[in-house]
Protein backbone atom coordinates (compact mmCIF):
# COMPACT_ATOMS: atom_id res chain seq x y z
CA UNK A 1 0.00 0.00 0.00
CA UNK A 2 3.06 2.44 0.90
CA UNK A 3 4.80 1.86 -2.43
CA UNK A 4 1.31 2.58 -4.50
CA UNK A 5 0.97 5.88 -2.84
CA UNK A 6 4.72 6.64 -3.19
CA UNK A 7 4.41 5.64 -6.91
CA UNK A 8 0.98 7.78 -7.67
CA UNK A 9 2.68 10.68 -5.64
CA UNK A 10 5.88 10.48 -7.73
CA UNK A 11 3.86 10.26 -10.93
CA UNK A 12 1.49 13.20 -9.98
CA UNK A 13 5.12 15.56 -9.00
CA UNK A 14 6.82 14.56 -12.18
CA UNK A 15 3.77 15.45 -14.49
CA UNK A 16 3.66 18.80 -12.37
CA UNK A 17 6.88 19.35 -12.83
CA UNK A 18 6.91 19.13 -16.47
CA UNK A 19 3.02 21.37 -16.95
CA UNK A 20 5.13 24.08 -15.12
CA UNK A 21 8.34 23.80 -17.45
CA UNK A 22 5.83 23.58 -20.43
CA UNK A 23 3.75 26.86 -19.03
CA UNK A 24 7.15 28.64 -18.62
CA UNK A 25 8.34 27.65 -22.05
CA UNK A 26 5.25 27.81 -24.51
CA UNK A 27 3.66 31.35 -25.27
CA UNK A 28 3.94 34.14 -27.80
CA UNK A 29 7.64 34.25 -26.83
CA UNK A 30 9.13 31.40 -26.68
CA UNK A 31 11.24 29.84 -24.22
CA UNK A 32 13.63 26.73 -24.54
CA UNK A 33 12.54 24.33 -21.72
CA UNK A 34 16.38 24.25 -20.77
CA UNK A 35 16.66 27.81 -20.56
CA UNK A 36 13.65 27.93 -18.19
CA UNK A 37 15.34 25.66 -15.83
CA UNK A 38 18.87 27.24 -16.23
CA UNK A 39 16.80 30.48 -15.33
CA UNK A 40 15.07 29.04 -12.14
CA UNK A 41 18.64 27.36 -11.00
CA UNK A 42 20.36 30.56 -11.66
CA UNK A 43 17.77 32.34 -9.30
CA UNK A 44 18.48 29.73 -6.43
CA UNK A 45 21.88 29.97 -6.88
CA UNK A 46 22.40 26.61 -8.05
CA UNK A 47 23.65 27.57 -12.05
CA UNK A 48 26.34 29.83 -12.20
CA UNK A 49 24.55 31.57 -14.99
CA UNK A 50 21.38 31.10 -17.23
CA UNK A 51 21.75 31.16 -21.02
CA UNK A 52 18.16 33.35 -21.41
CA UNK A 53 18.04 36.76 -23.71
CA UNK A 54 17.12 39.45 -21.07
CA UNK A 55 13.42 39.87 -22.96
CA UNK A 56 12.71 36.58 -22.50
CA UNK A 57 13.74 36.72 -18.98
CA UNK A 58 11.48 39.53 -18.03
CA UNK A 59 8.64 37.79 -19.60
CA UNK A 60 9.41 34.68 -17.84
CA UNK A 61 9.72 35.91 -14.16
CA UNK A 62 7.46 38.53 -14.96
CA UNK A 63 4.22 37.24 -16.63
CA UNK A 64 4.87 33.47 -16.62
CA UNK A 65 5.86 32.63 -13.59
CA UNK A 66 3.96 34.60 -11.50
CA UNK A 67 0.71 33.18 -13.47
CA UNK A 68 2.11 29.63 -12.63
CA UNK A 69 2.37 30.16 -8.71
CA UNK A 70 -1.35 31.50 -8.76
CA UNK A 71 -2.38 29.02 -10.71
CA UNK A 72 -1.34 26.51 -8.37
CA UNK A 73 -2.50 28.11 -5.35
CA UNK A 74 -5.82 28.49 -7.03
CA UNK A 75 -6.20 24.71 -8.73
CA UNK A 76 -4.93 23.19 -5.22
CA UNK A 77 -7.46 25.66 -3.39
CA UNK A 78 -10.42 24.83 -5.52
CA UNK A 79 -9.56 21.29 -5.19
CA UNK A 80 -9.19 20.74 -1.36
CA UNK A 81 -12.69 22.98 -1.04
CA UNK A 82 -14.19 20.83 -3.44
CA UNK A 83 -13.00 17.26 -1.10
CA UNK A 84 -13.91 19.26 1.91
CA UNK A 85 -18.13 20.29 0.34
CA UNK A 86 -18.15 16.32 -0.42
CA UNK A 87 -16.74 15.42 3.07
CA UNK A 88 -19.24 17.77 5.03
CA UNK A 89 -22.36 16.49 3.02
CA UNK A 90 -20.97 13.44 2.19
CA UNK A 91 -21.81 13.07 -1.62
CA UNK A 92 -19.43 13.11 -4.77
CA UNK A 93 -21.69 15.78 -6.26
CA UNK A 94 -21.25 18.52 -3.50
CA UNK A 95 -19.23 21.38 -4.84
CA UNK A 96 -18.00 25.00 -3.42
CA UNK A 97 -20.86 26.63 -5.38
CA UNK A 98 -23.85 25.07 -2.88
CA UNK A 99 -23.19 28.10 -0.12
CA UNK A 100 -23.18 30.92 -2.48
CA UNK A 101 -19.35 31.81 -2.32
CA UNK A 102 -19.06 31.92 -5.77
CA UNK A 103 -22.19 33.40 -6.86
CA UNK A 104 -21.44 36.01 -3.85
CA UNK A 105 -18.33 36.75 -5.30
CA UNK A 106 -19.67 37.23 -8.70
CA UNK A 107 -21.52 39.72 -7.76
CA UNK A 108 -19.45 41.57 -5.81
CA UNK A 109 -16.68 41.37 -8.74
CA UNK A 110 -19.55 42.61 -11.40
CA UNK A 111 -19.92 45.67 -8.96
CA UNK A 112 -16.89 46.91 -9.28
CA UNK A 113 -16.05 46.41 -13.00
CA UNK A 114 -20.02 48.01 -14.04
CA UNK A 115 -20.31 50.49 -10.95
CA UNK A 116 -16.31 50.97 -10.08
CA UNK A 117 -15.15 53.17 -7.48
CA UNK A 118 -18.68 53.90 -6.29
CA UNK A 119 -18.63 50.55 -4.60
CA UNK A 120 -15.18 49.57 -4.14
CA UNK A 121 -14.34 52.55 -2.29
CA UNK A 122 -10.03 52.15 -2.37
CA UNK A 123 -10.16 48.50 -2.53
CA UNK A 124 -9.01 46.49 -5.51
CA UNK A 125 -11.18 44.08 -7.54
CA UNK A 126 -9.86 41.05 -5.65
CA UNK A 127 -10.40 42.24 -2.06
CA UNK A 128 -13.91 43.24 -2.96
CA UNK A 129 -14.47 39.80 -4.00
CA UNK A 130 -13.18 37.91 -2.13
CA UNK A 131 -15.70 40.04 1.05
CA UNK A 132 -18.48 39.20 -1.42
CA UNK A 133 -17.79 35.50 -1.23
CA UNK A 134 -17.55 35.52 2.62
CA UNK A 135 -21.04 37.95 3.00
CA UNK A 136 -22.83 34.93 0.63
CA UNK A 137 -21.25 32.41 3.31
CA UNK A 138 -22.41 34.33 6.22
CA UNK A 139 -25.56 34.60 4.93
CA UNK A 140 -25.75 30.79 3.75
CA UNK A 141 -24.87 29.76 7.41
CA UNK A 142 -27.41 32.93 8.98
CA UNK A 143 -30.50 31.68 7.35
CA UNK A 144 -29.91 27.83 7.76
CA UNK A 145 -29.43 28.77 12.00
CA UNK A 146 -32.19 31.06 11.64
CA UNK A 147 -34.29 27.89 10.91
CA UNK A 148 -33.30 25.65 13.39
CA UNK A 149 -29.60 23.99 13.73
CA UNK A 150 -27.26 24.21 10.86
CA UNK A 151 -28.25 20.55 8.84
CA UNK A 152 -26.52 19.79 5.34
CA UNK A 153 -30.49 19.62 3.81
CA UNK A 154 -30.71 23.39 5.39
CA UNK A 155 -27.41 24.55 4.49
CA UNK A 156 -28.07 23.42 1.17
CA UNK A 157 -31.34 24.68 0.48
CA UNK A 158 -30.06 28.56 1.96
CA UNK A 159 -27.42 28.24 -0.44
CA UNK A 160 -30.17 27.88 -3.11
CA UNK A 161 -31.65 30.61 -2.16
CA UNK A 162 -28.57 33.19 -1.92
CA UNK A 163 -27.36 31.92 -5.16
CA UNK A 164 -30.55 32.68 -6.84
CA UNK A 165 -30.65 36.03 -5.34
CA UNK A 166 -26.62 36.88 -6.10
CA UNK A 167 -27.23 35.71 -10.12
CA UNK A 168 -30.66 38.07 -10.14
CA UNK A 169 -28.58 40.87 -9.28
CA UNK A 170 -25.56 39.25 -11.28
CA UNK A 171 -28.33 39.73 -14.40
CA UNK A 172 -29.38 43.20 -13.26
CA UNK A 173 -25.76 44.28 -13.40
CA UNK A 174 -25.13 42.85 -16.94
CA UNK A 175 -27.95 44.57 -18.31
CA UNK A 176 -26.93 48.16 -17.27
CA UNK A 177 -23.45 47.26 -18.27
CA UNK A 178 -21.79 48.72 -21.36
CA UNK A 179 -20.01 47.24 -24.13
CA UNK A 180 -16.96 47.18 -22.41
CA UNK A 181 -17.68 46.33 -18.75
CA UNK A 182 -19.78 43.74 -20.04
CA UNK A 183 -16.87 42.17 -22.20
CA UNK A 184 -14.58 42.35 -18.74
CA UNK A 185 -17.49 41.31 -16.70
CA UNK A 186 -18.01 38.36 -19.13
CA UNK A 187 -14.44 37.57 -19.01
CA UNK A 188 -14.09 37.28 -15.33
CA UNK A 189 -17.10 35.47 -14.98
CA UNK A 190 -15.53 32.32 -17.10
CA UNK A 191 -12.36 32.42 -15.33
CA UNK A 192 -8.88 33.48 -16.19
CA UNK A 193 -4.86 33.23 -14.62
CA UNK A 194 -3.74 36.44 -16.86
CA UNK A 195 -4.09 38.91 -14.68
CA UNK A 196 -2.04 36.91 -12.09
CA UNK A 197 1.16 39.18 -10.30
CA UNK A 198 3.48 38.50 -7.88
CA UNK A 199 2.05 41.14 -5.50
CA UNK A 200 -0.90 38.32 -5.13
CA UNK A 201 1.04 35.81 -3.85
CA UNK A 202 1.88 36.18 -0.68
CA UNK A 203 -1.92 36.90 0.56
CA UNK A 204 -2.73 34.20 -1.72
CA UNK A 205 -0.09 31.73 -0.10
CA UNK A 206 -1.95 32.75 3.64
CA UNK A 207 -4.92 31.99 3.21
CA UNK A 208 -5.26 29.12 0.23
CA UNK A 209 -1.42 27.87 1.39
CA UNK A 210 -2.81 28.21 4.83
CA UNK A 211 -6.28 26.75 4.43
CA UNK A 212 -4.97 23.95 3.10
CA UNK A 213 -2.70 22.87 5.30
CA UNK A 214 -5.28 23.19 8.11
CA UNK A 215 -7.85 21.00 5.43
CA UNK A 216 -5.05 18.24 5.96
CA UNK A 217 -4.87 18.26 9.36
CA UNK A 218 -8.94 17.46 9.65
CA UNK A 219 -8.54 14.40 7.64
CA UNK A 220 -8.48 12.14 10.47
CA UNK A 221 -11.63 13.69 11.77
CA UNK A 222 -13.47 14.01 8.56
CA UNK A 223 -13.21 9.92 7.94
CA UNK A 224 -15.00 9.39 10.92
CA UNK A 225 -17.58 11.57 10.12
CA UNK A 226 -18.23 9.64 7.23
CA UNK A 227 -19.72 6.81 9.19
CA UNK A 228 -22.48 9.13 9.92
CA UNK A 229 -22.90 11.96 12.37
CA UNK A 230 -24.38 9.46 15.50
CA UNK A 231 -21.45 7.37 15.15
CA UNK A 232 -19.07 9.80 14.90
CA UNK A 233 -20.59 11.54 17.92
CA UNK A 234 -19.98 8.35 19.99
CA UNK A 235 -16.35 8.26 18.68
CA UNK A 236 -15.98 12.09 20.39
CA UNK A 237 -16.35 14.20 16.94
CA UNK A 238 -18.24 17.16 17.35
CA UNK A 239 -19.86 16.84 14.47
CA UNK A 240 -21.82 20.26 13.91
CA UNK A 241 -18.46 22.69 14.53
CA UNK A 242 -16.65 19.88 11.93
CA UNK A 243 -19.47 20.97 9.37
CA UNK A 244 -18.90 24.48 10.15
CA UNK A 245 -15.43 24.30 10.36
CA UNK A 246 -15.00 22.78 7.28
CA UNK A 247 -17.18 25.09 5.39
CA UNK A 248 -16.23 28.03 6.86
CA UNK A 249 -12.66 26.99 5.49
CA UNK A 250 -13.87 25.81 2.42
CA UNK A 251 -15.26 29.07 1.83
CA UNK A 252 -12.34 31.25 2.90
CA UNK A 253 -10.23 29.00 0.41
CA UNK A 254 -12.84 29.41 -2.55
CA UNK A 255 -12.88 32.96 -1.19
CA UNK A 256 -9.30 34.06 -1.85
CA UNK A 257 -9.34 31.72 -5.09
CA UNK A 258 -12.13 33.32 -7.49
CA UNK A 259 -10.84 36.95 -6.03
CA UNK A 260 -7.72 36.78 -7.97
CA UNK A 261 -8.60 34.31 -11.01
CA UNK A 262 -12.62 35.02 -11.19
CA UNK A 263 -15.20 31.66 -11.65
CA UNK A 264 -13.03 28.51 -12.66
CA UNK A 265 -16.01 26.03 -12.72
CA UNK A 266 -16.23 21.90 -12.43
CA UNK A 267 -12.54 22.32 -10.62
CA UNK A 268 -13.82 21.27 -6.84
CA UNK A 269 -16.41 18.71 -8.56
CA UNK A 270 -14.24 16.41 -10.03
CA UNK A 271 -10.63 16.64 -8.82
CA UNK A 272 -11.70 15.13 -5.56
CA UNK A 273 -14.02 12.70 -7.10
CA UNK A 274 -11.23 11.56 -9.34
CA UNK A 275 -8.48 11.15 -6.41
CA UNK A 276 -11.07 9.56 -4.64
CA UNK A 277 -11.36 6.78 -7.44
CA UNK A 278 -7.80 6.47 -7.94
CA UNK A 279 -6.34 6.64 -4.24
CA UNK A 280 -9.47 5.89 -1.78
CA UNK A 281 -11.30 7.99 0.72
CA UNK A 282 -9.08 8.38 3.37
CA UNK A 283 -9.14 12.25 3.39
CA UNK A 284 -5.57 12.01 5.15
CA UNK A 285 -4.00 11.21 1.61
CA UNK A 286 -7.15 12.20 -0.75
CA UNK A 287 -6.45 15.78 0.58
CA UNK A 288 -3.00 16.83 0.29
CA UNK A 289 -3.48 14.61 -3.47
CA UNK A 290 -6.43 16.83 -4.28
CA UNK A 291 -3.95 19.66 -4.04
CA UNK A 292 -1.71 18.28 -6.55
CA UNK A 293 -3.68 17.04 -8.78
CA UNK A 294 -6.05 20.78 -8.88
CA UNK A 295 -2.86 22.17 -9.48
CA UNK A 296 -1.65 19.68 -12.32
CA UNK A 297 -5.11 20.61 -13.84
CA UNK A 298 -5.53 23.90 -13.58
CA UNK A 299 -2.04 24.55 -15.37
CA UNK A 300 -3.01 21.99 -18.35
CA UNK A 301 -6.42 23.98 -18.73
CA UNK A 302 -4.41 27.25 -18.61
CA UNK A 303 -1.93 26.04 -21.64
CA UNK A 304 -4.78 24.95 -23.68
CA UNK A 305 -6.11 28.03 -22.77
CA UNK A 306 -3.64 29.94 -23.89
CA UNK A 307 -2.32 28.01 -26.82
CA UNK A 308 -5.37 26.67 -28.46
CA UNK A 309 -6.30 29.88 -30.86
CA UNK A 310 -3.09 31.55 -30.24
CA UNK A 311 -1.88 34.87 -30.06
CA UNK A 312 -6.07 35.35 -28.67
CA UNK A 313 -6.94 33.16 -25.29
CA UNK A 314 -9.62 31.76 -24.17
CA UNK A 315 -10.91 31.74 -20.53
CA UNK A 316 -10.10 28.80 -18.71
CA UNK A 317 -13.35 28.14 -17.35
CA UNK A 318 -14.28 27.43 -20.49
CA UNK A 319 -11.75 24.41 -20.71
CA UNK A 320 -12.51 23.31 -17.17
CA UNK A 321 -16.22 23.50 -18.01
CA UNK A 322 -15.60 21.22 -21.55
CA UNK A 323 -13.79 18.88 -19.28
CA UNK A 324 -15.70 18.75 -16.32
CA UNK A 325 -18.98 18.77 -17.42
CA UNK A 326 -19.36 15.43 -19.46
CA UNK A 327 -17.53 14.50 -16.07
CA UNK A 328 -20.97 15.67 -13.77
CA UNK A 329 -23.23 13.63 -16.24
CA UNK A 330 -21.01 10.58 -15.27
CA UNK A 331 -21.16 10.76 -11.76
CA UNK A 332 -24.43 11.89 -12.02
CA UNK A 333 -25.48 8.95 -13.94
CA UNK A 334 -23.79 6.64 -11.71
CA UNK A 335 -24.84 7.95 -8.44
CA UNK A 336 -28.40 7.85 -9.87
CA UNK A 337 -27.84 4.16 -10.68
CA UNK A 338 -26.03 3.14 -7.60
CA UNK A 339 -29.25 4.18 -5.92
CA UNK A 340 -31.68 2.19 -7.59
CA UNK A 341 -33.72 4.52 -9.52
Amino acid sequence: MRQAVTWRLGLVLALLVAVVVANAAIGAVAIAPGHVVQSLLHRLGAFDMAEIAAGQALVLWSIRLPRLVVGMLVGAGLAVAGALMQAVFRNPLAEPGLTGISAGAAVAAAAVIVLGHAVAGGFSLPAVAFAGALVAFCAVFGIARSAGPAQALTLILAGVAVNAIAWSLLGYLTFISDDTQLRNLTFWTMGSLGGATWPMVPPLLVLVGGGILVACRLGGLLNLYQLGEAEAGHLGVDAGRLRLGAMALAALIVGACIAVSGQINFLGLVVPHLVRLWQGPDHRRLLPMAALVGALLILSADLVARTIIAPAELPIGLVTAFIGAPFFVYLLVRQTRMAGY
